[in-house]
């Protein structure tokens, strides 16, 4: 009895399952979405649910329920009012509208069903006809309730489940109006039935539901207090606090990435800002992955110290558990994509009617869904791991090049510019954490062979081996290609290098460029570079194209060898098996097209580990250079016993030797000698920075270092003061006082909060000395060190810092001071005299003037320059003959009064600091809110969509546009033919063994091999044509982006840090080089891939279109919202690259100073930060993407399951099996397809932003043109070099205010002027004014009788000549530096040098005029590098010279003989001299006296001398007697 009972199930069942397929498609397709959709719901609310439990669980044991009864208050009280708009109301009423009408047919079917049954036993009554109706009800039941339960979750917003749902509704009910349209009008009224009236009366109800779904919004509209307004807004200001959610995922979280959600959701909303992303995991951040990895690195060096250490090996050892995981991923992902292609065959032959069991071909369509379900779910997972993998690498090996940066010998330092340097960070760095996306690779493509060989021996049986041979030589044939490409990178990199080498040098230049009219000469030699970069660019894109065609073609070459064999072999192929092997040779085209790529970022990656390798030994600062001993252990400050040092430890005559010395505790040291003589490497022995060769240095206490060349960190004045420390109002105020700081800040608009440009550009060399000098008293240090630091001050300023900040505020520290001026030396209590590296003297002031020689000459040279300025005598000479102790004595009880008085004044200052602090944060918040008006803006960015009129630039910058119509058919074409070879050999085959073939073998082959390589062909003439394309444009952006860099005004590089420039001229250039043609032909191609798939799918199921465009609206509808996040992610991540550049290069450069205060572990943390700064919007980019394809893939395999439900549900025989093997071949790439296409459309987009930052470049706004051809001056102007100056208004921008005020002056041809007045009070601005580095605002500036604006730049800065006050050497050689413009023969160098006192020096270098320069001319003394600047003013013999404190840096012997040469070699010159020594302008025929910008005194020195009232006399005065 069971077995009949169970017999009559199986035949109701079957009958059941009969009549289900005899619906019509469109119900068939209807109920199919409807159960798809409600499955879907819920899997979502079953999700929630588990979620919101698993999160109260964690609540409850992580926190009491205090915290849980808070947040419901919270947002009991958040909620004011809530008002339900008309819109819900109606929508609610359609959908229970519907339902009702759905329960209507149901039961009216049900009914009429019953009856037939009842009235006719025997008839079959087909019960699959309430298939339609009850599905509708559930689904109408489901939907009526979410919207109804949106009330009371007080959604604004309705679940995009239920909108999708509603739209797929309403496309059904459109379609099936159509066909029952077509229906009553060939049958009339037969067709019609209560669905077609049901369906009629539901399309008003479904079209507004379709119109809310696309609009989003319910219609409930939430009043929140307004009082909670203003904690939002705050708490949205410290978003950055939270931690990514990513963290603490649960399983289904991570799984559908919807962790993201957040942060998507606000990016829909409004642009997103830094602030907005979330901090990383701590596992994620720059410190953990940097301590991993480089105590592995540490270990491995330790383990081995002979061996040279693998960083291959350490960053393995260190990333090995995340590599590991990821492989499981990469493995599950490989096994089941291999799933469709043996199915293949099977699917076939149940459709030719061989079926093998009961409801095989829904088993079938079922493993193929969960297949592809697998599949999307552990290829997104696989990506994101190694993007993080990636990430990880990046961060710590960055860390590690930047510790190592900051630790380099000299040595080291000097055969690594800093230019390199940067580079390992920003290019080696970045293809080593690249490799990650192929790490897989190499254990996966033999795995991915295997499987496809045993698949094809399934179908083409022994052919197979030929497929294996085919395969072999396809990867063979590859090898020698990558190798070239890997060549030709390598040649393209290296040439790119030198690029930015000479891009960085020219940057930082810049102002010197534009002085002496040399920017057209560098602007012209970074072209010839790029031409050389460029002819390798040509080579690398052409033989890439021709790799893109061995590609396409080797599966092509693999199949129809395979084919081929098979025939000959006389074995007989089936359409089924023809199918599953193109479908695996589709599958196993990935592997072999990654194979050279693989081989190439193998050799690529190993490079660049090589190179980061190599700098990472590399040796550093001798860790036993110096011996520093604590605070209070000794009473000896420093001490030297027998110090031998070099620079070039290889070098046969040490740049010091000899060396002895002891100084006391509290003793003030003076450094002096001439120039070349050691004193600047004097200080670095004591600080450990020189190679010490023998001898001992002891240290005791802790070190303040000011170079002798400021270095100033980007940021404002109070920070670059405080470096690090905590701010103390009165310890700051005394510092501002000491270091006479105090009037310059009154004169910044934005006072200490004044944003300081790209190594302090918009500071005086006086206010970046005096930065320094603050920044180094601010530590209260024991030691202090300081080189030359009175050069760059007046004299004025010079004696106020000398008494204020060495004898007073550093009374009781110990001082060494280099210094060239000579009346500073009385007050130091040993005076250290050098020579060639040696001590030549040492002692006090008095003994050493006895014993004559050296210091003899140094002084009597400055006492011959005090004589010469012709001034009555002061009592100050009958001081320095008094008794030395006795002045000392005098001196010390000063000090200790000044000192008390400090200390009073400080009492005072902590008294009224509670008063003043709630003054000082409203002055800071005003100083925020007037940030737009400083100097150094924030890197600017476009926001929202990329503008069409970029695309169409970039369309337009080569040839026109006319490629891209070509590009376009020759893809076309490709993927036609390749369509038309694919059905070609289905078609043709036998649909099931036995079968008669359609065709004779030869022709099949023939016919097939023609249409098969005649679609690679395609594939190399659009790689051809792209890479055509790329190259022009990328040249024509470059050529644009520099001519407009080089032709900005100077307030355009003050204003802009060099690493923003930098950052895109190498990281942008290269994208529009080397990545946006192929993404441009990349998206093309894909777009044709996935039309020509859709096309084969709906040519043999057309129903799928039903599906595939409601998809396609979801698909645009998530790339639209996935962009307005991703796009301006991207951007953010552009701009935080930028700072991680520049101060990259900015600590390389300061590592001296960052050394001196010891304050390395400080600056690596600030690295780490920017880095973590950088790496939270790529994190969140990263995963973006992978959200935004894993949506998308699951759509697509829906839309697959559905192709195949309706492939299986045809009756037997309807459908050619072989059209719908094709179909599903084609549809297996659907998903991979479709997120490509969205992919490369999306990365189109964040790449084309690398052009748009170019295209802002391009749109700089030029000075003045460089020649005005109707305005040119004659060749011989000007003849007598006068200048006329009147009512001059300058300021440096709109927006700040004048320096210059209503400066009128005239000076007469061929005289000299000499310039002098306070710090500050716009001497070098009104040079500037002459050189129209900046505009006047108003007036004039006539230079014989020509109007300094009627004619261009280069015709005016060509004519004058400058000796400026930072020397400024270019990499290269001396002869390159003397003259870049091949002007000179060697003679007239050698006289220029021999005048300018280098001549000596250079003839004794082996290389003579071809001694090399460093980079920033590091190799050569600052006094060195100032001759050559004068040696460049005598080869231009120029009727105007400038001399803008040229001599500043070189002692007063050297001085005089400079002046003495001027005075002979510019006789007939117009000199204008700006000078803090007064002797430099003893001889001048006038003086200009300014002061605040104002013409203060304007006469011959000798009548201001006369009046004892004037200015200058009472500042000559000062400067005799100091």
């Amino acid at each position: 009895m069971g077995v009949s009972f169970l017999t009559t199930k199986l035949s109701f069942s079957h009958a059941l399952l009969r009549d289900f397929r005899g619906l019509p498609p469109l119900d068939l397709s209807s109920v199919f979405i409807n159960l798809t959709f409600f499955i879907l719901f819920l899997f979502v609310a079953s999700a929630r649910r588990i979620i919101r439990c698993l999160g109260r669980i964690r609540l409850i044991k992580e926190d009491s329920g205090a915290n849980s009864i808070r947040v419901r208050h919270a947002n009991d009280v958040e909620i004011r009012d809530v008002e339900i708009g008309t819109r819900f109301k109606t929508s609610l009423f359609c959908c229970f509208y519907v339902l009702v009408l759905q329960l209507v047919v149901l039961g009216y079917d049900g009914i009429r069903i019953m009856r037939e049954a009842t009235a006719d036993d025997e008839k079959s009554v087909n019960w699959a006809l309430l298939c339609f109706p009850a599905a509708q009800v559930l689904a109408w039941f489901v939907l009526s309730f979410s919207a109804f339960h949106c009330k009371f979750k007080l959604s604004e917003k309705f679940p995009l489940l239920l909108r999708v749902w509603w739209i797929s509704s309403f496309v059904i009910c459109v379609c099936t109006l159509y066909v029952d349209g077509r229906g009553f009008l060939v049958e009339g009224s037969k067709h019609l039935n209560s669905h077609v009236f049901a369906n009629l009366a539901a399309t008003p109800a479904l079209a507004f539901l379709c119109f809310v779904g696309a609009r989003v919004v319910s219609g409930i509209q939430v009043y929140r207090n307004s009082d909670l307004q203003e904690p939002l807004l705050l708490e949205e200001e410290a978003g950055c606090l939270k931690v990514t959610p990513y963290s603490e995922a649960g399983l289904f979280s991570l799984a559908t990435l919807s962790w993201l959600n957040p942060l998507l959701s606000i990016g829909a909303k409004r642009p997103l800002e830094l602030r907005d992303i979330p901090l990383l995991a701590p596992k994620d951040r720059a410190k953990t992955n940097y301590k991993i990895l480089n105590s592995n690195w540490e270990k491995l060096k330790a383990e081995k110290p002979s061996k040279q250490p693998s960083l291959a090996w350490s960053i393995l050892k260190s990333f090995w558990k995340e590599a590991a995981c990821n492989a499981v991923f990469a493995g599950l992902d490989t096994l089941v994509s291999y799933v469709g292609p043996y199915m293949i065959r099977y699917f076939v032959e149940y459709l030719g009617g061989n079926e093998t069991f009961p409801h095989e071909g829904y088993i079938l369509a079922g493993v193929f869904f969960a297949a592809k379900l697998v599949e999307t779910i552990t290829t997104r997972q696989w990506y994101l791991g190694v993007d993080i993998l990636g990430m990880h690498v990046r961060s710590a090996l960055t860390a590690m090049v930047y510790r190592k940066g900051l630790r380099l010998s000299s040595s080291a330092r000097q055969s690594h510019t800093s230019g390199e340097i940067v580079n390992y960070m920003a290019v080696d760095v970045q293809r080593v954490g690249d490799y990650s996306w192929y790490l897989h690779d190499i254990w996966m493509l033999p795995m991915q062979i295997v499987l496809a060989l045993a698949i094809l021996y399934i179908n083409v049986g022994i052919a197979s081996l030929a497929t294996l041979i085919a395969t072999i030589v396809s990867i063979i044939v590859t090898v020698p290609l990558a190798k070239l490409q890997e060549d030709y990178q390598d040649k393209l990199m290296a040439a790119k290098d030198e690029r930015m080498r000479k891009t960085s040098e020219c940057l930082r230049n810049m102002r010197i460029l534009k002085l002496q009219a040399w920017e057209d000469r560098y602007r012209l030699k970074l072209e010839e570079m790029r031409s050389v970069e460029f002819k390798w660019l040509r080579k690398a894109l052409y033989s890439q194209a021709f790799i893109t065609f061995i590609f396409w073609g080797s599966p092509i070459f693999v199949s129809v060898v395979t084919f081929g064999t098979s025939i000959l072999l006389g074995d007989q192929l089936t359409a089924g098996g023809v199918l599953s092997a193109l479908a695996t040779f589709r599958i196993l085209q990935e592997p072999l097209r990654n194979f050279p790529d693989l081989i190439s970022m193998l050799a690529q990656t190993k490079v660049s580990l090589d190179r980061i390798s190599g700098f990472l030994q590399e040796e550093e600062l001798q860790p036993d250079a110096t011996i520093i001993l604590p605070q209070g252990m000794s009473s000896t400050a420093i001490e030297i016993k027998d110090g031998e040092f070099s620079w070039d430890p290889s070098s046969p005559r040490p740049t010091l030797a000899g060396i002895q010395m002891k100084v006391e505790k509290g003793m003030r040291v003076a450094v002096c000698g001439t120039v070349g003589s050691g004193k600047s490497s004097f200080l670095s022995c004591i600080l450990g920075e020189i190679p010490k060769i023998s001898g001992e240095v002891r240290r005791c206490g802790s070190v303040a270092y000011v170079s002798q060349s400021a270095w100033i960190q980007s940021g404002n004045i109070e920070e670059n003061i405080l470096f690090g420390s905590p701010m103390d109002k009165a310890k700051y105020k005394n510092v501002i006082q000491a270091c006479s700081l105090k009037k310059d800040l009154e004169l910044f608009s934005h006072g200490d909060q004044t944003i300081i440009g790209d190594r302090g550009i918009n500071l005086s060399g006086g206010q970046k000395q005096r930065v320094q000098l603050a920044r180094a008293l601010y530590q209260d240090a024991d030691i202090y060190l300081l080189d030359d630091p009175f050069s760059a001050v007046d004299a004025h300023t010079g004696s106020e810092l000398f008494k204020e900040y060495i004898m007073t505020a550093l009374a009781m520290k110990t001082v060494v001071y280099v210094t060239h001026q000579v009346e500073f030396l009385p007050a130091a209590d040993i005076i250290v005299v050098l020579r060639e590296g040696r001590i030549m003297q040492a002692g006090k002031y008095a003994e050493l003037l006895q014993a004559g020689t050296d210091f003899r000459t140094l002084v009597s040279a400055h006492h011959e320059a005090i004589e010469s300025l012709d001034i009555p005598s002061h009592s100050s000479e009958d001081s320095d003959e008094s008794n030395p102790t006795n002045g000392q004595a005098v001196s010390k009880k000063k000090c200790s009064a000044i000192g008390n008085d400090i200390d009073s004044l400080a009492k005072e200052v902590m008294e009224g600091a509670s008063a003043s602090d709630q003054k000082a944060i409203k002055e800071k918040k005003k100083a925020k809110r007037s940030r737009k008006k400083q100097l150094v803006q924030e890197e600017e960015r476009e926001r929202g969509r990329v503008s069409m009129k970029i695309y169409l630039s970039y369309m337009a910058a080569a040839y026109k546009g006319l490629l891209i119509p070509l590009i376009i058919l020759s893809q076309a074409l490709f993927q036609i033919l390749q369509i038309a070879s694919n059905w070609w050999m289905a078609w043709a085959n036998p649909q099931t063994p036995g079968d008669n073939p359609r065709t004779s073998a030869m022709v099949l082959l023939l016919i097939y091999m023609a249409l098969a390589f005649g679609s690679s062909w395609f594939v190399f003439i659009r790689a051809v044509l792209v890479a055509t394309f790329g190259l022009a444009a990328a040249q024509k952006f470059f050529t644009k982006m520099l001519t407009r860099v080089f032709r900005a005004p100077m307030s355009f590089f003050d204003s802009t840090p060099a690493g923003r420039i930098l950052n895109r001229v190498s990281i942008d250039q290269s994208v529009v080089d080397l990545d946006i043609p192929f993404r441009l032909g990349g998206f093309a191609a894909t777009t044709i891939q996935l039309l020509g798939i859709v096309g084969v799918m709906t040519k043999v199921t057309w129903q799928v279109l039903l599906l595939v465009v409601p998809m396609a609206v979801a698909c645009l509808w998530m790339q639209k919202y996935y962009m307005a996040s991703s796009r301006e992610l991207v951007r953010i991540v552009s701009i935080r690259k930028s700072p991680v550049i520049h101060f990259f290069g900015e600590s390389i450069a300061g590592a001296a100073t960052i050394r001196g205060f010891g304050q390395e572990k400080r600056f690596m943390k600030r690295n780490l930060y920017l880095l973590d700064c950088f790496a939270r919007p790529f994190f969140c980019s990263l995963a973006a993407i992978e959200w935004l394809c894993l949506r998308m893939e699951l759509l697509s395999t829906f839309v697959f399951a559905f192709c195949m439900v309706l492939l299986v549900s045809f009756p037997h025989g309807s459908i050619d099996p072989s059209m719908a093997g094709l179909a599903v071949t084609y549809g297996l790439n659907l998903n991979a397809r479709l997120s490509r296409w969205i992919l490369s459309f999306c990365k189109l987009e964040n790449k084309i932003i690398s052009i748009e930052r170019i295209h802002q470049y391009c749109q700089i706004p030029g000075e003045a043109p460089p020649v005005i051809e109707d305005s040119r001056p004659p060749p011989s102007w000007p003849e007598n070099g006068a200048i006329d100056l009147i009512d001059l208004k300058v300021r440096y921008k709109e927006n700040l205010p004048l320096v210059l005020h209503s400066v009128t002056c005239y000076f007469p041809g061929g005289k000299k002027i000499g310039i002098v007045g306070r710090t500050g009070s716009g001497k070098s601005t009104l040079i500037q004014a002459l050189f129209r580095m900046i505009e006047p605002a108003e007036g004039k500036i006539i230079i014989d009788n020509i109007d300094i604006t009627s004619i261009g730049l280069h015709d005016l800065r060509s004519r004058l000549s400058i000796i400026p006050q930072d020397p400024t050497l270019f990499e290269g050689t001396i002869r390159g530096n003397l003259d870049p413009l091949e002007e000179h023969s060697d003679q007239e160098i050698w006289q220029a040098l021999d005048k300018s006192q280098l001549g000596s020096v250079v003839r004794q270098k082996e290389q003579k005029l071809d001694t090399p320069v460093l980079e920033n001319g590091d190799n050569w003394s600052v006094g060195q590098r100032q001759l050559v600047a004068l040696g460049r003013a005598l080869l231009k013999q120029a009727k105007i010279l400038v001399l803008d404190e040229a001599t500043a840096s070189v002692d007063t012997a050297t001085d005089n003989l400079i002046q003495k040469i001027i005075r002979i070699e510019f006789k007939e010159c117009t000199v204008c001299t700006i000078a803090h020594r007064l002797p430099t302008i003893r001889d001048s025929d006038l003086v200009l006296f300014l002061s605040d910008g104002r013409v203060a005194e304007f006469d011959s020195p000798t009548r201001l001398l006369e009046d004892k009232s004037s200015m200058f006399y009472q500042l000559v005065s000062e400067y005799s007697s100091r």
